[in-house]
């Protein structure tokens, strides 16, 4: 498409093409952009009447171009955009109504290289052999004879004339048949090489007689002279030579040096030989010691409690180098609780032999040893774990600009999140990541040295030999995603590509590097960006961060109509994003005061990244882990103790104040398990101008499901979603349908037009009447929990997405569930869409996930102490899990409350029957919150800190009021909540409104409402009479209430009953004596509701 033509407009997007055309303000203003939804196509926009027309522009086999308009109109074909056009611009052609005033495209003013130097030179690629993954893995025995083939290749042109013959015999002897065995002896987890030691020792036969025969002398001469004598204590650069003129010492040190070399690299070859990589059976976490308070009886006394990992047990002492004075295996340890009003306790609830439950409280030094105790607590439960798969996995996320300059010798502080900010206790040090994913910019090295330099480093921490999944560079930018050698077999789907936003979006100096993969039943997308430089240039990032949403070409091609924050699970992005702190340049040094105390809040109030995402303009519903770290750019090279604000430059001096320039965040679908474990950065690693940041985060994963039921016997599940209403922003005249995509589906399904009920100027509302069944592969429910459905609204003429939107199945895990979702387009708000959803399952018991383990509750009320306090009679009331403050999709940020895209209303209900049976009942009392999907972890308030700023929560009320459920919290509730459109607020409203569609099914309703206009809460309906067997909760707790975590089972309330009867609560009866909780239990009134039908049953 020729670019000098005013009406081309590229690649802009269907948002931007309408905003241009309604500037323009004229009946048959037009423009053409490039499709959205077919390649190679164009979109003819058309104003008039103040609504814009889109007509799809269509290539044929012959290339030819045609216009999809009216019909009844003969199609013309042209061979060139402008002939059409020219065509178009008469009447009568089928639009509504022919072209006459083209738009102008706007001309985007080109970002100016950073300097006059050229562009850096593309790093060197160097693709060996065995770089490249094979697409079929070698066996062990085709890989043992490649090694030994290999080396006795080599050993063939060396000469060996000065090389006794036995010498010879014994080499060649080695590499032919023994290097196999040390092999195997590798695969099978010995560190030892039997081989390559029994040749070593029969070639330094003498030269062990004579060591053995003068080492006594040398030792006693050692002591005399107090180690000056000592071998290594001199540095020669000269190489080793056969003259005997060299001192004895510095031979044997270079013999010495020598051996240890041959054997790591004969070491390392055999690790990757046999894909055992690194021995990381021996990887052991050693044993770590906690020195704690007890209070009993009001006496606080010291205890010590020893975490052995490798054992899986839990020690009691009474003194640190003391005997042990009891210790509980780690199936016997069934919860952890963190105190959320004193950061520093912990309860620990065990199981003693006689199957009772024990709830001992703990006091730590400080928030970050509590943390460090906690994490080794769940690494020993995840490694004695029966579950043949991982249901939660630790991912580390590293961002560093490099200056262009090489590394320093040591960055283990960057890999074992050690610095400023969030970071890890010294107890966490030896506890490897799963994922290891590091971004660089400006990094001088090539990819197979920089990725050794890592692994290396990984190694020494570890003791782990990573696997690569995948590396990818553009120019200086790459991304390098490492994983334990045991997930190796998990990943599949790799794909790596990068997008160009340099000048002209040309050029690779600025733009984004991006991975995704599968991990079993999770999908993963990790994106490396550096943006546009200059404090003055945060438009341009925005448009940079844009672009690389719109191109960056990930995942599954069936998910086309979807970007990158709908395609994956778990979304994380980091880089150096250069967006800046909005301070004029005369206030650099009142900067750098308030960096030096520590007060960051007021400088990160004008954080450009900060005020664009409060604006909605970048990383739309992403999340970020408090920054309490300093700006990690522009810092004085080989120091940390000054900034360099000022650069001279031929236009004059340049400010770049300090600034938190490097960034990590993240996006995941609804309802799954994300916790922030680290945020922050190094302060020893100086070679560039940035700092290294570090970040770690717990996230939840699904396994690859294989059903345990007979797939021709087991009942079929469904999914119904019915009653979707679209709100969409948007001009265009047009029809519109829903398309639902899944994994858990066989195919895309398609939703009949909607009606289109209001027009407004710049909106329009959409009504999907119809009910739309999906039918999922697996109906069980361990399978269906863990699922989502994509939602993507399309328009009927051009078959281009209008919004996009997410929706857990989780949220109608017990019935039927509302849900109002934002739909997003391209990172920008487009619509929103409500609906009901409702999920029939299979029988099935989903089992507890390994981040259940640890709960936070509230201290209201005083707990019972002691020894042996039995669970039915302790007292956990008011308990909820404030570990994340977003959990139900509303997360905080100083105050604000922060737009995440998606809520449902969840009834409150009775809780299942509690436990499963013997010893798991006992269990519930305890669980008293699930840990955060898709929300922040908690961090702790300072002293100086209000705690209602870090915790108070629209979903819990302030932490200053009575958080028992009275009726005056739920009205508290509703307030906080977002408001129905009145057309939809009730079904008798609907009623009478002659405009509205009938509803095929009528139901109450639950809009939320804003804190401005608040509504009175309506009644609540409990959908479990509509179902015969309710779906077993997968937590132990009993899933979510009223966007609440859930209580314990002593403190949950019954079903909202009417106010003429009041059925005795059954929660009060101990759990042995508690009766199930029934389809028809409670009743409501048939006057209350009376138009309520039954949603549908659960399939037997």
């Amino acid at each position: 498409m020729p670019s000098y033509q005013p009406w081309c407009h590229g690649n802009i997007t269907r948002s931007k093409a309408e905003d241009l055309l309604s500037k323009a303000a004229r009946d048959g203003s037009f423009l053409i952009r490039d499709s959205e939804s077919i390649q190679g196509a164009y979109a003819l926009c058309v104003l008039y009447q103040n609504c814009v027309y889109t007509y799809r522009i269509l290539p044929n086999e012959d290339k030819k171009l045609s216009v999809q308009a009216s019909e009844g109109v003969p199609i013309r074909f042209f061979s060139m955009l402008p002939e059409l056009v020219e065509a178009y611009y008469s009447p009568n052609m089928g639009l509504v109504t022919h072209l006459q005033y083209p738009v102008q495209r706007e001309e985007e003013v080109d970002e100016e290289p950073e300097s006059n130097n050229p562009p850096p030179q593309l790093p060197p690629r160097n693709f060996a052999a065995n770089d490249v993954k094979d697409s079929e893995p070698k066996s062990f025995e085709q890989a043992c004879n490649s090694l030994s083939d290999t080396y006795l290749m080599r050993l063939q042109p060396m000469d060996l004339s000065t090389i006794p013959e036995e010498h010879q015999m014994a080499i060649q002897e080695y590499f032919r048949t023994s290097i196999c065995l040390d092999a195997e002896q590798v695969q099978n987890g010995s560190r030892t090489l039997p081989g390559l030691k029994k040749l070593t020792t029969a070639i330094c036969k003498n030269l062990n007689n004579e060591i053995s025969r003068i080492l006594p002398a040398l030792e006693v001469l050692h002591r005399v002279l107090d180690q000056q004598l000592s071998p290594g204590t001199g540095q020669f650069p000269k190489p080793m030579s056969a003259d005997s003129g060299q001192s004895v010492s510095f031979r044997l040190e270079q013999l010495t040096k020598l051996l240890y070399s041959i054997e790591d690299k004969a070491k390392s070859c055999m690790f990757e030989c046999s894909g055992y990589e690194g021995g990381h059976r021996d990887s052991l976490i050693p044993l770590v010691t906690f020195e704690v308070k007890q209070e009993s009886l009001g006496i606080s006394t010291k205890t010590f409690l020893k975490v052995d990992v490798e054992s899986g047990k839990l020690y009691f002492k009474k003194s640190k180098d003391g005997p042990e004075d009891k210790y509980f295996v780690h199936n016997k340890i069934l919860q952890l609780v963190k105190s959320q009003k004193m950061h520093v306790k912990l309860v620990i609830v065990v199981e003693t032999e006689k199957e009772k439950i024990l709830r001992k409280e703990f006091v730590f030094d400080n928030t970050k040893k509590r943390e460090g105790f906690c994490q080794l607590l769940q690494q020993m439960k995840n490694k004695h774990s029966e579950k043949p798969e991982p249901d939660m996995i630790t991912v580390f996320l590293g961002t560093w600009n490099m200056g262009n300059a090489s590394p320093p010798n040591n960055m283990n502080s960057w890999f074992q999140c050690k610095g400023q900010g969030k970071t890890r206790d010294d107890t966490a040090d030896h506890i490897p990541h799963d994922f290891y994913v590091i971004g660089t910019q400006e990094d001088p090295l090539g990819e197979r040295e920089w990725a050794d330099t890592v692994k290396e480093h990984l190694r020494n921490i570890t003791n782990i030999s990573f696997k690569q999944v995948a590396i990818h560079t553009l120019w200086n930018i790459r991304i390098v995603v490492l994983v334990k050698p045991e997930h190796e077999n998990r990943i599949s789907h790799v794909f790596s590509d990068s997008v160009k936003t340099g000048i002209a979006n040309t050029l690779g100096n600025k733009g984004a590097v991006g991975v995704s993969f599968m991990f079993n039943g999770t999908s993963f997308c990790f994106v490396n960006s550096h943006l546009t430089s200059g404090s003055e240039k945060r438009l341009r990032r925005n448009q940079n961060y844009t672009n690389i949403l719109r191109f960056l070409n990930l995942g599954d091609k069936k998910l086309n109509p979807f970007d990158i924050t709908h395609q994956f699970t778990h979304l994380f992005w980091l880089g150096d994003l250069n967006y800046r702190v909005e301070f004029p340049s005369t206030e650099a040094e009142y900067i750098v005061t308030k960096i030096k105390q520590q007060q960051y809040q007021e400088l990160l109030s004008k954080d450009q990244l900060n005020m664009e995402r409060n604006d909605g303009k970048v990383f739309l519903h992403f999340d970020e882990e408090e920054i309490t770290f300093a700006p990690t750019y522009r810092f004085e090279r080989d120091t940390r103790e000054k900034y360099a604000y000022t650069k001279a430059k031929a236009t004059g001096t340049k400010y770049n104040l300090p600034s938190w320039c490097d960034r990590v965040l993240r996006k995941s679908y609804p309802l799954v398990h994300v916790a922030c474990q680290a945020y922050g950065c190094t302060n020893d690693i100086m070679t560039s101008d940035h700092s290294p940041v570090f970040a770690s985060f717990e996230v939840g994963v699904a396994s690859q499901f294989v059903s345990k039921q007979d797939p021709n016997s087991a009942p079929q599940g469904g999914i119904q979603i019915m009653n979707c209403v679209a709100n969409l922003q948007t001009k265009s005249k047009t029809k519109f349908f829903i398309e639902y995509h899944s994994s858990c589906l066989e195919k895309t399904v398609k939703t009949s037009e909607g009606d289109n009920m209001e027009h407004s100027v710049g909106s329009i509302k959409v009504w999907f009447g119809n009910q739309v069944e999906l039918t999922p592969i697996i109906s069980d429910p361990e399978y269906l929990l863990d699922q989502h459905i994509l939602i993507c609204v399309k328009s009927t003429d051009s078959d281009e997405s209008y919004g996009e939107g997410c929706i857990a199945l989780r949220a109608a895990q017990f019935c039927y569930t509302e849900f109002q979702i934002t739909l997003t387009h391209h990172g920008e708000k487009t619509g929103t869409l409500t609906g009901g959803i409702q999920l029939h399952t299979s029988e099935g018991k989903p089992t507890e996930k390994l981040y259940d383990f640890i709960k936070v509750e509230k201290d209201d009320t005083v707990t019972s102490k002691g020894k042996g306090s039995d669970q039915n009679k302790s007292s956990v009331s008011q308990t909820h899990d404030i570990s994340n403050p977003s959990y139900m999709g509303v997360s905080f940020q100083r105050g604000n409350v922060i737009d995440k895209g998606w809520s449902y209303s969840m009834p409150k209900k009775n809780p299942p029957t509690a436990g499963q049976g013997g010893k798991e009942s006992k269990k519930c009392p305890y669980d008293v919150g699930t840990r955060s999907p898709t929300g922040k972890s908690l961090n702790p308030a300072g002293e100086g800190e209000k705690v209602s700023e870090m915790f108070d929560n629209p979903l819990y009320g302030s932490m200053g009021k009575s958080h028992g459920w009275a009726k005056d919290q739920d009205h508290q509730q509703w307030e906080h909540l977002t408001p129905p459109d009145p057309t939809f607020t009730a079904s008798k409203a609907a009623d009478g409104d002659p405009d509205r569609p009938p509803v095929p099914t009528p139901r109450n309703r639950s809009f939320t409402c804003s804190e401005t206009k608040p509504q009175p809460p309506a009644p609540v309906i409990s959908h479990a009479s509509m179902l015969k067997k309710p779906v077993v909760p997968s937590r132990s707790e009993g899933g979510v209430a009223y966007n609440r975590p859930p209580l314990p089972s002593k403190s949950r309330p019954c079903i909202p009953e009417p106010q003429t009867s009041k059925p005795r609560d059954n929660s009060e009866l101990p759990i042995k004596h508690r009766l199930p909780a029934r389809p028809g239990q409670p009743q409501l009134p048939k006057d209350m509701h009376p138009e309520v039908p039954k949603m549908g049953r659960s399939v037997k």
